[in-house]
């Protein structure tokens, strides 16, 4: 079972069962790992690592994603050192050097690279998504009346938001129900009922709105969204785009492919321009849109070799 999105259709490419994503077959006929098939080994393998290093102490990565230590260095989620800073209204240097550890690295791979290799809560949301459609194709549901609840910048304003509840109360208040550090908890160190708001947050994206939790309000995907805007590593799109709009049929954030709609082509045959970058920092560099373009329209570009 593999992606053959040169002889499918946007809507077949679109709602394909999760279980056929993980495979494509390129433009020589030959079948090979998709991206989503990297992207879950990734996550998976981090965990698995994670986890190990506490079950059976080999100190590889140690610690969960709000702050961990790998051979030793320390790495620290830049939204919760904001946090502690609210709270505490100083950072030790581990936090410090942690912290500019984790900007610099997703500077160069891509901000919200984090957030479609790294969260565990990713996983869940493709599960979600493939969920939705199957429920439709058998008749037991309907298409979400919210595909999109509100504007997605409504993040900022939780982001704000639980910025003060930490400087008001002194607690980092948005832990005790962050989805990514209550999964990454319960991997490491075992199930808790606090795994209940997650279920409660992966329903509400089956029945209710796409990946509402990424797009609305976690305000961890917002930081490093707001390091994606000058991160190097960015999916750059080319002129053999025949805007058929299957990679924003496909995408977590589909409003950052606005450039690949067919009211653009116009503009750039008069200017000449045969390829730009997506340089919107919502992008997770999921490379759901590298998988299902038809056209090879789409892929990762590098952009510090641009200067070399």
């Amino acid at each position: 079972m593999f992606i053959d999105k040169y002889n499918l259709g946007r809507k077949a490419l679109v709602e394909m069962p999760l279980s056929k994503t993980f495979f494509v077959k390129n433009a020589k006929g030959k079948v090979r790992a998709s991206w989503r098939f990297w992207r879950w080994f990734s996550v998976i393998a981090i965990h698995l690592i994670f986890f190990l290093s506490f079950a059976v102490d080999i100190q590889i990565l140690e610690g969960t994603l709000n702050a961990s230590r790998f051979l030793g260095f320390h790495m620290i989620d830049p939204f919760t050192t904001l946090e502690v800073f609210a709270a505490e209204h100083h950072m030790g240097v581990n936090l410090i050097i942690g912290t500019a550890t984790i900007v610099v690295i997703y500077l160069l791979i891509g901000g919200r690279t984090y957030c479609g290799w790294v969260c565990p809560y990713s996983l869940l949301a493709d599960i979600a998504e493939s969920l939705h459609h199957t429920l439709i194709r058998k008749n037991i549901i309907n298409k979400r009346p919210y595909s999109k609840l509100y504007s997605n910048k409504i993040k900022y304003a939780f982001w704000v938001l639980f910025l003060a509840l930490a400087a008001g109360t002194g607690y980092i208040v948005f832990e005790s129900i962050n989805v990514v550090g209550l999964l990454s908890r319960a991997i490491v160190y075992g199930w808790s009922v606090a795994l209940l708001w997650v279920l409660v947050v992966f329903i509400f994206d089956v029945f209710v709105s796409s990946r509402a939790w990424c797009t609305y309000i976690c305000p961890v995907g917002t930081t490093y969204s707001l390091i994606g805007w000058a991160s190097a590593t960015k999916v750059e799109w080319n002129d053999n785009c025949d805007h058929c709009m299957a990679c924003s049929g496909v995408c977590p954030e589909p409003h950052i492919l606005e450039l690949t709609k067919a009211k653009y082509a116009k503009g750039r045959e008069e200017k000449g321009v045969k390829s730009e970058h997506i340089i919107s920092g919502d992008c997770t560099m999921c490379g759901r849109c590298i998988d299902v373009c038809h056209s090879d329209a789409l892929g990762y570009n590098f952009r510090l070799t641009d200067l070399l």
